[in-house]
């Protein structure tokens, strides 16, 4: 019980009180420190956001992309550290500062404006599910994020202006009930049935959120992304005059990447990424980059497809020894479609990584509260050499090994198939099977 808790803790800084093999957390509990915007960034922005899918960046890792990708970490980092996690406090699962002070507080050591990006959405969700017994009281929603925009300074710095997009992971009982709904669906966001996604991810995302404000009317997660990601590109396109240079970076931490690959997939199909050019000729596309870090998969081989016919480039950081990133699919993934010959009914049902991976490998078994922390991932990037970062494709290269990974594959394999058969059985069997998820996750401290 206890390696499981460990195991899917969000982060280092969620305490376990409970556990009785806990051990005194040495690592800070404020957001990762910020790196710098190199100066060279501009030149190249298009590459580092994945305009030819990070050929000759990934090996070696390239400096300024290693940069980036640790500052868009960092960034989603201000989610945890902002998020009011006191069951006592009336703020409890909203976030603890004003749109206008948070990346501030999050970075308050760095100096005045240095996360350089304007914060004008916090986003929540509220996944339709049953958790049985309750175990805290049902809040309104939980804050799983926020949208913002560079400000001037930064957009000089960048070479263009950027619409960020940033997620937290799994944190309440809801959404851990909602990640192990495993069965894939039909996502029906705007495009073919054939694309499918996990079925838990797809409620977060679409089941009306009820609005902290009082009186405020209830819109999905996805309904707020949709409409404040209109708004800010509508915005962003139709001043200052260079209406080339705009950019949407997705970004997300274990299920908040799969959220950020949601999002960008249902703005790529919906056309909202499509512009016309202000003064006639041919339209364009804003280009769209979700960077994640130890995200699980999120649908099927149609869903990958689709999501690189609609050029939805996406960069998933993984530590080799995070379980989470094999999740869901341990048993029905990449590896077996190819044992069934990639026919349509593999194609259906197996979960399907999606885009270009950046294989790190810094944290042992042994140290089971760092191999999905978030902030050891950004200070694996910063650390000089990426902390033995590792490069592969999903589609073509052989998966990063050695003796001490194929000493957990069973371990790893026998989690899998509980998984997944939690997530089928959730569906038939909600009463019996939603208590067996709170007796599982029974010893974290919410």
């Amino acid at each position: 019980m206890a390696f499981t808790a460990t195991l899917f803790r969000p982060r280092c800084t969620l305490q376990l009180p409970t556990s009785p093999r806990r051990r005194p957390n040495p690592r800070p509990t404020v957001a990762a420190p910020l790196p710098p915007v190199p100066s060279t960034v501009a030149a190249m922005w298009r590459q580092v956001h994945g305009s030819g899918d990070w050929d000759g960046l990934l090996r070696p890792l390239h400096p300024v992309l290693r940069g980036e990708v640790a500052r868009y970490g960092a960034l989603v980092g201000a989610c945890y550290d902002a998020l009011d996690m006191d069951r006592s406090s009336p703020g409890y699962m909203r976030c603890k500062h004003r749109k206008d002070r948070m990346l501030h507080e999050a970075f308050s050591g760095a100096g005045a404006g240095a996360a350089g990006y304007e914060v004008t959405r916090y986003i929540y969700a509220a996944p339709d599910v049953a958790v049985v017994p309750p175990v805290v009281p049902p809040a309104a929603a939980a804050w799983v994020g926020y949208v913002a925009v560079s400000t001037d300074e930064m957009t000089r710095l960048l070479g263009r202006r950027d619409v960020l997009v940033a997620f937290r992971g799994t944190v309440t009982p809801a959404e851990w009930t909602a990640n192990l709904m495993s069965l894939l669906r039909p996502a029906r966001l705007g495009g073919d049935d054939d694309v499918k996604v996990e079925s838990g991810f797809l409620n977060l995302y679409t089941s009306p959120a009820p609005s902290p404000a009082v009186g405020g009317a209830a819109a999905s997660c996805r309904e707020q992304l949709i409409g404040e990601m209109s708004r800010l590109l509508d915005s962003s396109c139709s001043t200052g005059g260079d209406e080339e240079n705009v950019s949407v970076t997705l970004a997300g931490h274990s299920m908040g990447g799969a959220l950020a690959l949601l999002l960008g997939y249902d703005l790529a199909e919906l056309g909202i990424l499509n512009r016309r050019r202000r003064r006639g000729g041919a339209g364009r596309r804003i280009p769209v980059s979700v960077l994640s870090f130890g995200a699980p998969r999120v649908g099927n081989a149609a869903f990958k497809a689709r999501c690189d016919a609609l050029g939805v480039k996406a960069l998933r950081v993984a530590n080799v020894r995070d379980p989470v990133t094999r999740l869901p699919g341990a048993l029905l993934n990449e590896r077996t479609r190819r044992l069934l010959g990639g026919g349509a009914l593999a194609g259906a049902w197996c979960y399907v990584h999606v885009g270009v991976e950046l294989a790190l490998d810094f944290a042992s078994l042994r140290d089971l509260g760092s191999v999905h922390d978030l902030g050891a991932y950004v200070s694996c990037l910063v650390a000089q050499g990426g902390g033995g970062q590792r490069h592969r494709r999903h589609h073509g290269a052989r998966e990063a090994g050695g003796a001490a990974r194929r000493g957990d594959r069973l371990q790893l394999t026998a989690l899998g198939f509980l998984l997944f058969l939690y997530g089928s059985l959730h569906h038939h069997w909600p009463l019996i099977i939603n208590p067996l998820l709170i007796t599982l996750f029974s010893n974290l401290s919410f």
